[in-house]
């Protein structure tokens, strides 16, 4: 069964829970992979579902830290709580002592020395993370290792 299916049958069950941020939520999220389905003329894969989920956990932290700076808490919140309901339809994700790892022991395969070589580092690192990290955490502890 696909990750598209789960989120459906999902909907279902929080439409019969009463649940209605989780199947505002789940709504969104189905919404989205329709629209990337149809952008692409083809069914996603269940990594292209965990990435359209990604990018909605952005869009949402995006908007928490707006909500925050105008004083809206409420609307913070709520998008709180959608954030949570997407987290399950992600990969797990990774530690910040398990990043830390991953960026250093891909630094020294690659020969990193110093901030020259960020990009390359970047670029190794993100193909290895894909969907498993924030990528500005990644951005952040990049910089530190190599500043190192």
């Amino acid at each position: 069964m696909s990750l598209r299916d789960d989120i459906s049958k999902e909907i279902v069950i929080s439409m019969k829970a009463g649940d209605k941020a989780k199947l505002s939520a789940l709504r969104m999220l189905l919404s989205a992979v329709k629209y990337k389905e149809v952008d692409l003329k083809r069914v996603l894969a269940d990594e292209e579902v965990h990435q359209v989920a990604g990018t909605l956990v952005r869009q949402r932290l995006d908007s928490i830290e707006q909500f925050r700076k105008g004083g809206r808490e409420d609307l913070a919140k709520k998008e709180e709580d959608e954030i949570t309901v997407l987290m399950a339809y992600m990969p797990p994700q990774l530690g910040e002592v398990e990043l830390r790892a991953l960026i250093k022991k891909a630094a020294i395969d690659i020969g990193a020395s110093g901030m020259k070589d960020m990009g390359k580092l970047m670029k190794e690192i993100i193909q290895q993370v894909k969907g498993k990290a924030d990528g500005k955490l990644v951005n952040d502890i990049v910089k530190e290792v190599l500043a190192n």
